[in-house]
C-alpha cells in the first residue's frame, strides 16, 4: 500500500459517474477500478451502498471480484439522521455492510444548510458527525468526512465552519475534506481558507473541487500548497455539471511539478494509457486537449516550434512526454517549415537521406493542397504516401482506370448503392461490381474485391470510421474533407480526400488507404 502521508483519493465511480450522459453498469465500475489500481491511487470510492441497488451489487461483487494491489476500496454515505442514533440508522448499516474498509461521510459544514435543507440545529448536526464517526470507528472502519460547502459555509460563518471540521477530527475520522461542492472558488480564496483551517483546527485536511470556474486542478494544488494532504479527483475530470478536478493532470502536476512522489514506482507513466480506457468504458471521446494525456498534449505544428525541438525537444514542451506514458507528436500542415517535414519523417520511419530536396518539395506540395481543403494532421498514412512519392518510394500496387456508382431505391423502399470499378493491378486489368448499403460502402466493397484476387491479405483490411467535413461553400456545392481510417486488427490508419463531390473525395480516402495497408504488410518493397 502507498505511504499515508498523502492521499490520492479518486471518486470517478461515485462524484465522476454524476456528469450528464455516465451510466455506468456494475461491469463497468470494476473494470474502471482495476485501472484506477493500476494507476496506483490510495483510495477508490465505489460509491454509495444501500442508496441504490446497483452501488450496493457493486461492494458484495468487489469483496470477491477485486484483488486491489494499491487501492482501499472506500463506501460513500450520509451521516445518521436527526433525532436517530447511528448504531440504528439503516444507511449507516449499509455502509458498515458494503465490506469496505474505508467509510467516506458526507456532512454540513454551512449552517444555512444545516436549517435549511437538513431542517435540524446547528448542534445536532455536529452531534450527528460526532454519533456516526465514532460508531464507524468503533466498527473498526476507517472514516473521511467530506464536509460539503465548506468554502461558501466558511465565508458565511467561519466559526460553524471550523466547529465542523474539530468535531470531525475529535470523533476519529483521519481526514475533515473541504468540499468546494459549488465550484465557485478560485485558488488564491482556497489557499488562504485552508491555511486559516489548518491554523485553527490542527486536522488533518483535504479537498474536494469541482470545476465551475474552471479552476479544480488550480484550486486543488492551492490547497496542497496550503497544508491539504489529501486530494479527491476524478479520472479526466468527470462529475456533475463541468467536472471535478482531474486525477491525471493534479497527480501529474504534484509529481512532475512539485516534485511530490504521491504514486507507487513506474504508475505515473501509466497515465495515458489509463485515462483513455475509462473514456472508453464511459462511452465519451477521449478528451484530445487534455493536458498531460490528450493525444494533442505534446503535439507541435508551427514550424518555429520544430525547428527549435529538431535541435532540442525541451524548448517547446514543459515536460518529458513519456513521463506520463505520452508521446511528442508532429503536426504537418500549411504552417510546417522543412524542419516540420523532416522530424514527422523520423516519426513515420520514412528515411529522407541527406537530400534536403525532398522534403522541401514536400513542404510546397503539402502548403498547396491545404489550400485546397485538405488537412493532413489526422492523416498520417496519406502523408507518409505523400513523402514516400516525393522520395520515389511509394509502390504503384494497381492503378484506377474509372469508376462509378448507381444508387437505386427498390419498391420495397430499400436504397442500395452499386460500385463498379476498374483496375490494372500487375499488369492485369480488372473489373469488379459490389453492393453496399451507400456509395462509400459500395466503392469500398469493389475496391478491394478488385485488389484481393492478387493481393489476398487484403482482406485482413477494415473500414473502422468514416467523417464528412463540409468546408466551404453552402448546400450540396460545397467543398467536402473525408478521413477514412481503416485497420487490419493490429493497428489502424486514416487517409484524407477532397473534393467538390462527395463520393469522388471518398475514393481518394478509400484508394490510399487501400494502397498504405499493402504497402504495411510488405509489398511494392
Amino acid at each position: 500500500m502507498p505511504d499515508d502521508t498523502f492521499h490520492v483519493f479518486d471518486t470517478t465511480l461515485r462524484d465522476g459517474a454524476q456528469r450528464e450522459g455516465i451510466a455506468l453498469t456494475v461491469a463497468d465500475k470494476l473494470a474502471i477500478a482495476r485501472l484506477l489500481d493500476t494507476f496506483g491511487v490510495g483510495f477508490i470510492e465505489g460509491g454509495w451502498p444501500g442508496a441504490n441497488p446497483k452501488d450496493t451489487e457493486f461492494f458484495r461483487r468487489a469483496s470477491q471480484e477485486l484483488d486491489l494491489e494499491h487501492a482501499r476500496l472506500t463506501a460513500f454515505g450520509a451521516t445518521r439522521r436527526p433525532g436517530a442514533q447511528a448504531a440504528d440508522d439503516p444507511q449507516v448499516a449499509a455502509l458498515r455492510d458494503s465490506g469496505a474498509p474505508v467509510v467516506t461521510l458526507v456532512a454540513k459544514s454551512d449552517v444555512r444548510h444545516v436549517e435549511r435543507a437538513l431542517r435540524t440545529t446547528p448542534e445536532e448536526n455536529l452531534a450527528m458527525i460526532a454519533d456516526t464517526v465514532a460508531h464507524l470507528r468503533a466498527e473498526g472502519r476507517r472514516v473521511f468526512v467530506d464536509l460539503e460547502h465548506f468554502f461558501d459555509g466558511y465565508l458565511y460563518d467561519p466559526s460553524y465552519a471550523l466547529e465542523a471540521v474539530r468535531t470531525v477530527a475529535g470523533a476519529g475520522a483521519d481526514v475533515a475534506v473541504l468540499c468546494d461542492t459549488n465550484g465557485g472558488m478560485l485558488p488564491a480564496g482556497v489557499g488562504r481558507v485552508v491555511a486559516e483551517a489548518l491554523e485553527g483546527t490542527g486536522a488533518r485536511l483535504g479537498i474536494h473541487a469541482q470545476d465551475d470556474t474552471g479552476c479544480a486542478v488550480a484550486n486543488t494544488l492551492a490547497a496542497v500548497d496550503a497544508g491539504a494532504t489529501h486530494v479527491q479527483c476524478t479520472a479526466n475530470g468527470y462529475g456533475e455539471r463541468v467536472g471535478n478536478a482531474d486525477l491525471f493532470s493534479v497527480v501529474a502536476a504534484l509529481e512532475l511539478k512539485h516534485g511530490r512522489k504521491v504514486l507507487p514506482e513506474g504508475c505515473l507513466a501509466e497515465a495515458s494509457r489509463v485515462s483513455t480506457a475509462v473514456a472508453e468504458l464511459v462511452n465519451i471521446a477521449p478528451a484530445t486537449h487534455q493536458p498531460y494525456v490528450g493525444v494533442s498534449a505534446f503535439a507541435h505544428k508551427a514550424g518555429l516550434h520544430a525547428s527549435a525541438i529538431k535541435v532540442d525537444p525541451d524548448l517547446y514542451q514543459h515536460t518529458d512526454p513519456g513521463l506520463v506514458g505520452n508521446d511528442m507528436r508532429m503536426l504537418v500542415s500549411d504552417m510546417a517549415g522543412r524542419a516540420s517535414i523532416e522530424l514527422k519523417a523520423e516519426e513515420l520511419g520514412v528515411d529522407l537521406g541527406g537530400d534536403r530536396a525532398p522534403a522541401a518539395r514536400a513542404v510546397e506540395r503539402i502548403k498547396e493542397l491545404e489550400t485546397r481543403g485538405y488537412s493532413f494532421e489526422a492523416a498520417d498514412a496519406s502523408l507518409e504516401l505523400l513523402l514516400r512519392e516525393e522520395l520515389g518510394q511509394a509502390p504503384t500496387l494497381f492503378s484506377a482506370e474509372s469508376w462509378r456508382v448507381i444508387t437505386e431505391r427498390r419498391a420495397d423502399g430499400v436504397a442500395v448503392s452499386e460500385a463498379t470499378v476498374k483496375l490494372h493491378v500487375k499488369g492485369e486489368r480488372v473489373i469488379a461490381t459490389a453492393e453496399g448499403n451507400g456509395p462509400v460502402n459500395a466503392l469500398d466493397r469493389a475496391l478491394r474485391q478488385a485488389v484481393e484476387g492478387v493481393y489476398p491479405e487484403l482482406g485482413a483490411l477494415r473500414l473502422v470510421d468514416y467523417k464528412v467535413r463540409i468546408l466551404e461553400g453552402g448546400g450540396t456545392g460545397a467543398v467536402t474533407r473525408i478521413l477514412v481510417t481503416f485497420g487490419d486488427g493490429h493497428s489502424e490508419w486514416t487517409t484524407v480526400g477532397v473534393g467538390e463531390n462527395v463520393i469522388d473525395a471518398s475514393w481518394t480516402a478509400l484508394e490510399q488507404a487501400v494502397r498504405y495497408g499493402l504497402m504495411r504488410q510488405g509489398h511494392g518493397e
